[in-house]
């Protein structure tokens, strides 16, 4: 049937750029659509939500977190996301288009792979992670359905849907303890805690590592919860005891990922891919080509990957799981329900496996009657240890001690608490005086016997609480920089200061000085400028006014010159008095200066001495500031004075007075 036809969504451009050519894939969250990108002309993948789920505001959040998560990544194993957006009613994001198929198709058709084929998957796999992982982001649902092989045999992770940034704890959970995922991949502490980190990506990988050499997932049940109880109280068995043959090392790597304590296992993907490396040098095994199935259609399988010998419980490796939304899975119970549109058919268990065998007919060859002796001696061997490792477990093993790791390194201490069994949460920083940054203050519980797997609070030094002040403060209003200080838990005052550069009301400095560590609540003094200092106004007296004005304009003033004055000390031509003085202290730069210069001595009037003695005359006259010059013509009385009386003339001028008879 025509696509176009039987899916409306078909044919519409969404956000006017990407127009919906063919339905490519379809599940009960969501259907994937190739489109064109009318602005760039090429091919993407459109993700388009189901439209009952476009209205939950829970699954329009993961939506967008998917968007966010894979935007943040940028590896050529991790499928690109580009954009995301909703319109017409539709929810969608954009991503790359691979054109191939996915590891569950892969492995529906050959069955199981070899070690090498597997490495060959895996190890892009992990890559692809590691970049995650060092970018904060956990995926949460690492499954072979989220691993597409390309035509060309480039792997790729998708669907980062439930990937969460590692923030607080360094833990991810479920809003109101609803769990998300698919039950066959995920791990212990998410079906108990319904927490992830980084290791539980590990624990996925691992299994689809199993999954991969043996064609199915490690666990099977009638129901998720069942499947779910295995995962947490089950270790996974060694792919060995499927496909007899496998090296011990690759039983051993798969036992060390899936370590049901997080503790156990590599801290994160790029720790994986180095212990895959190691045990493919140790093995000798060298780089094949990724399987991309093409030559072979599905249900094709080689000879070298015939399917492994079914076990009761199986089911078809085409529905390994069913994606869960409910309580805490596993031996803690809760409600338990299946994703519409997330199971393969009805013909499987939730686990993926194939179906029982029918039972032997009597009469089996000597072979298998000793084949199924051996099975049965290692059934009752493993149920002894079984019963013995509960035991142990309901007795001293569930508990330990809390080691004593203040005073040390936050990375030491964190070891030894995950050597004992317990599960260190993300360290809490807290200031300290006494104690250096980076090293451990206290835990919570301090000490004493816990059950193991407990949540253990670490409490880390900062070091000493300080706060600094930037120096690009200065040169700005204060009022601007006092907000800025708003944040600082310090106490601001203002002062004064001046300065030649930076103008009037705005801060020039802090006392202490920007940079300096503060302590919580110091005080802290925001000096402001008030322009430029005064100036001290220099003695320019007895110099000519064009040498007084060139000296009082080098300091900043501007001079006046007022009218000439009369001056005994100073000669003529020169300044003889300046205002503001330098006596007056120093005045604001800028400030007008105003000089007057000496137009000579100061005038005086002649003094009327005629009739007078040439005693009393002289006497009057000089008393006057005036020289005297006395003529006698026999006789003591002043006949005639020059200059005359009443005339002004220069201090110190001589009169010349005539004497003569009275």
């Amino acid at each position: 049937m025509d696509t176009a036809v039987s899916d409306p969504v078909v044919g519409l451009v969404l956000e006017g750029r990407y127009r919906l050519e063919e339905r490519l894939a379809r599940g009960g969250m969501s259907t994937v659509y190739a489109a064109t990108d009318l602005r760039l002309h090429k091919t993407v993948a459109v993700k388009v939500m189901a439209e009952h789920l476009a209205h939950d505001p829970a699954f329009v959040d993961r939506f967008t977190r998917e968007a966010r998560a894979a935007a943040m990544l940028s590896h050529p194993n991790v499928v690109g996301v580009s954009d995301q957006g909703s319109d017409q009613g539709l929810v969608f994001l954009v991503m790359e288009l691979v054109r191939g198929r996915t590891l569950r198709d892969l492995l529906s058709a050959r069955g199981r792979l070899t070690v090498a084929e597997a490495f060959a998957v895996l190890e892009p796999v992990l890559s692809g992670l590691t970049a995650a992982h060092r970018a904060g982001i956990v995926h949460r649902d690492i499954k072979p359905e989220n691993v597409l092989i390309g035509i060309d045999g480039v792997v790729k992770v998708a669907d980062f849907g439930l990937a969460r940034a590692v923030v607080g704890t360094g833990q991810t959970s479920q809003t109101g303890g609803v769990l998300i995922g698919t039950v066959a991949y995920l791990s212990p502490e998410q079906l108990e805690r319904g927490r992830a980190d980084a290791r539980s990506d590990i624990y996925a990988a691992g299994i689809v590592l199993y999954e991969m050499l043996t064609g199915h997932p490690p666990f099977g049940g009638d129901t998720p919860l069942a499947v779910a109880y295995q995962h947490v109280h089950h270790d996974v068995p060694a792919p060995s005891a499927e496909v007899p043959g496998l090296p011990w090392s690759v039983d051993e790597l798969v036992a060390r990922t899936t370590r049901r304590d997080p503790g156990g296992r590599p801290v994160d993907a790029g720790a994986f891919l180095a212990e895959l490396a190691s045990v493919r040098r140790d093995l000798g095994i060298d780089p094949v080509p990724v399987p991309t199935g093409q030559s072979a259609g599905p249900g094709t399988l080689r000879p070298t990957n015939r399917p492994t010998r079914p076990r009761p419980g199986d089911r078809h490796p085409s529905n390994p799981g069913t994606e869960v939304l409910g309580g805490r899975s596993g031996a803690r119970g809760g409600r338990t329900s299946m994703l519409p549109g997330m199971g393969a058919g009805p013909t499987t268990d939730v686990q993926g496996r194939r179906p029982a065998p029918a039972r032997p007919r009597p009469g089996v060859p000597e072979h298998i009657r000793r084949r199924r002796s051996r099975l049965l001696i290692a059934v009752v061997l493993l149920l002894a240890v079984t019963i013995g490792a509960v035991g142990w477990w309901m007795g001293s093993g569930r508990w330990t001690d809390v080691p004593s790791v203040a005073g040390k390194q936050e990375a030491a201490a964190v070891d030894l608490l995950q050597d004992a069994g317990l599960d260190p949460q993300q360290p809490v920083g807290e200031w300290s005086e006494t104690v250096p940054a980076g090293v451990v203050i206290s835990t919570d519980p301090a000490s004493g016997e816990v059950i193991r797997g407990t949540d253990v609070t670490v409490l880390v030094s900062k070091g000493p609480e300080r706060y600094t002040i930037s120096p690009d403060l200065v040169g700005l209003p204060v009022e601007q920089v006092e907000k800025e200080l708003e944040d600082l838990p310090i106490q601001v005052t203002r002062g004064e200061g001046y300065d030649d550069e930076i103008p009037p009301g705005s801060v020039i400095g802090f006392d202490p000085a920007a940079g300096t560590g503060l302590k919580r609540d110091q005080v802290v003094t925001v000096v402001v400028s008030q322009g430029r200092a005064p100036v001290a106004v220099p003695d320019v007296t007895g110099q000519t006014p064009e040498q007084a004005q060139s000296n009082l304009e080098k300091l900043g003033f501007t001079v006046e010159r007022v009218e000439d004055g009369r001056s005994d000390a100073v000669d003529k031509g020169e300044v003889m008095a300046v205002a503001p003085g330098p006596a007056d202290g120093p005045v604001p730069f800028g400030s007008a200066i105003r000089i007057q210069v000496s137009a000579g001595v100061p005038l005086v009037a002649v003094p009327d001495v005629v009739g007078k003695s040439g005693d009393e005359a002289t006497q009057i006259l000089q008393a006057a500031g005036l020289k005297v010059e006395a003529t006698r013509f026999f006789g003591n009385s002043v006949l005639r004075q020059t200059p005359a009386a009443g005339e002004q003339v220069e201090r110190g001028t001589s009169v010349t007075i005539l004497l003569t008879f009275g």
